[in-house]
């Protein structure tokens, strides 16, 4: 159950806010409409309810407000925009990083799959779906963690009207199986079609909360539309003759010879036309506002629809039986009317009949079968530290940017190293890493970086974490999956540009560069450092600045800028120098380490002392701090 309790916005300068105290239920085992035409505020309100929009008022789920739920996206499924995925993932990779977010089997991608309808494309990538397949990717994504509540804003805008009622069946598949299913649209034929109660805002306040009935009995009038050569005419009588009844009925002349009768019935006109000799070609009930064919179809529920239509003329007329004018009442005539009862749904395109009357019984015989869910989750999966690294793997190998980075990464490093081998004049370790010294990194640890900027940077731009609450989440658990799987990926980067530049050289030149350096130790510790310090400083900053370019642009900062300025600060004049730090530093330790283990923390020491390490080192601690002060003021907010 939905409760929503006083929602405002807050105002936009001189405006008047966009949604003024909004109040309204939507109940479990019904689909409520939230109905209201462009800049009404329905988005505005679903915002609010969602907490994704600063206001007043507050939205209970079940008694409990969104962020008192341990798991939002378990109790509420969101649909307000199109699928955030990166183009190049496929609907299958998608639907499985998002059961990675919310601790669901992975099995449950294939069931929600096979219910909406994308089996045969569950392989196809995001960028080439259409419009009618992204709403089912959305649907589906909606319907993952088998919530009890479904939000959705205009799901089936855009839709052909096939697709618009396979979707409103599965609503009211949900609401059916106990669920609360609340939507938003701005056509009023959709609401008073397929929704149980239909909410109704305008310029920002809430106008109408009326059954479905109710709504199209008093919002979408119902009329009767005429079709006569002497439309004029029969206009004129049937005003005259409802002053005359002193009858509140009005007459609207349409195009051409056509008319719109409120507050009448077909018996009546006809026998008005009858009396007066009139020709009427056309006679039929209608719902006001919905258009000569358009018709209520039965969703999973009974709509009967009568058609009727007579040739009225002198010699031979008749009257077409109506709810408010039985057919026993009707004068009896020589040539009876033309009347067709059908039940079913008609697309616009289809000449169909105009809605008599609409009712949703609780069952009927001849309804349409709902479509099938899928099943529900029998376990939850307790919370765990995995989670987000299954996450964090499943985004990290879904697309190829990673792969195409890490290769031309090789690729450049390799070439590079031949070409500075042939140039000559430069260091072998510095051969090995394909370092140049005009360069101010080499191309595996600008690789990492990017590969660390990408990792926070497209979660921004394709926020797949966020489809509940609207940003991606600042969480330590999440940051620490990122630098984990930045970690290991930096490392095999590292190793494979030696390995391949060891390749390439021996290749080209022999074994003559090809061997291996006295101080090996200290050298690799240096090189991993480096590559795994720009990792985690390109996820870093992309986490803090929401970009990728922002992230790359840090990596390239610490060289650049921040090194020089480290390299000023130990050249400077100083009364006392840091000479001997690492053996002070193995000193302190008091202890032997096994294995040689004191000889790995030397040269970790050594590392921190040089100015490259110690600018590294300075600018992660920067950032990390950075980040938990924002993670902890979005907390506090």
């Amino acid at each position: 159950m939905i409760q929503a309790i006083g929602l405002t916005s807050n105002p936009r300068k001189e405006l008047p806010p966009a949604v003024d105290d909004v109040s309204f239920e939507a109940r479990p085992g019904r689909v409520t409409a939230l109905l209201g035409a462009s800049g009404a505020g329905k988005t505005t309100t679903l915002r609010l309810m969602l907490e994704l929009q600063r206001g007043r008022g507050i939205t209970y789920f079940r008694g409990r407000p969104l962020h008192r739920i341990a798991h939002p996206s378990r109790e509420v499924g969101v649909l307000l925009s199109e699928v955030p995925g990166h183009p190049a993932r496929t609907i299958r990779g998608q639907l499985g990083m998002v059961c990675a977010a919310v601790g669901v089997p992975i099995r449950r991608v294939d069931e929600v799959i096979e219910v909406v309808g994308l089996v045969s494309l569950r392989d196809e990538r995001l960028g080439t779906l259409s419009r009618g397949m992204d709403r089912r990717l959305g649907l589906a994504c909606a319907l993952l963690s088998d919530p009890h509540t479904l939000v959705l804003d205009d799901p089936a805008g855009g839709l052909s009207v096939t697709e618009g009622r396979w979707l409103h069946g599965i609503l009211r598949a949900h609401a059916a199986h106990g669920g609360t299913v609340l939507f938003s649209t701005d056509d009023p034929k959709e609401a008073a079609r397929t929704a149980d109660r239909v909410i109704t805002l305008e310029g920002g306040r809430l106008v109408a909360d009326q059954e479905a009935a109710d709504f199209a009995r008093t919002r979408l009038r119902p009329r009767v539309a005429v079709r006569s050569p002497h439309a004029a005419r029969l206009g004129a009588l049937l005003a005259k003759e409802a002053r005359a009844a002193q009858r509140s009925v009005e007459v609207v002349r349409e195009d051409g010879n056509r008319l719109s009768v409120y507050g009448s019935t077909c018996a009546d006109i006809g026998e008005t036309a009858f009396r007066h000799g009139i020709l009427v070609h056309r006679l039929a009930d209608e719902t006001g506002d919905m258009g000569p064919h358009a018709t209520l179809p039965a969703e999973g529920l009974a709509s009967a629809t009568v058609v009727t239509s007579a040739l009225l003329t002198p010699a031979s007329a008749t009257s077409t039986p109506t709810d408010d004018a039985p057919t026993d009442d009707a004068p009896a005539t020589d040539e009876p009317a033309t009347a067709v009862a059908a039940t079913g749904a008609h697309t616009p395109d289809e000449p169909g009949p105009a809605t008599e009357s609409r009712t949703r019984p609780a069952a009927s015989p001849g309804a349409r079968a709902l479509p099938q869910l899928p099943p529900p989750i029998a376990v939850r999966q307790a919370p765990s530290p995995l989670r987000p690294l299954r996450y964090e793997l499943r985004r990290a190998t879904g697309v190829g940017t990673g792969y195409l980075t890490a290769i031309t990464a090789l690729v450049t490093s390799a070439l590079l190293s031949v070409l500075l081998a042939r140039i000559g004049h430069t260091p072998q370790p510095r051969l090995l890493a394909a370092w140049p010294r005009e360069c101010p990194l080499p191309p595996a640890a600008l690789g990492a970086g990017l590969l660390g900027a990408l990792a926070f940077g497209e979660e921004f731009r394709h926020p797949a974490l966020a489809t509940d609450r609207g940003t991606v989440p600042r969480r330590l658990g999440l940051l620490a999956a990122k630098l984990l799987v930045a970690s290991v990926t930096a490392l095999a980067l590292a190793v494979l540009t030696v390995g391949c530049d060891l390749e390439m050289l021996y290749l080209v030149y022999g074994r003559e560069l090809v061997g291996v350096p006295a101080d090996w130790l200290s050298l690799s510790a240096s090189w991993i450092g480096l590559t795994v310090g720009c990792a985690w400083a390109g996820v870093l900053a992309a986490g803090i600045f929401r970009s990728t370019t922002a992230g790359l642009a840090a990596v390239l900062a610490v060289p650049v800028v921040v090194v020089p300025l480290v390299q000023k600060t130990l050249a400077g004049p100083s009364v006392r120098k840091a000479a001997g730090f690492s053996e002070r530093l193995r000193e302190l330790l008091l202890m032997q380490w096994p294995f040689g283990g004191a000889r790995y923390i030397a040269a970790g020491a050594r590392l921190v002392a040089q100015p490259v390490g110690g600018a590294l080192m300075l600018s992660l601690t920067a950032l990390l701090c950075a980040y938990l002060l924002t993670t902890l003021r979005s907390r506090v907010r």
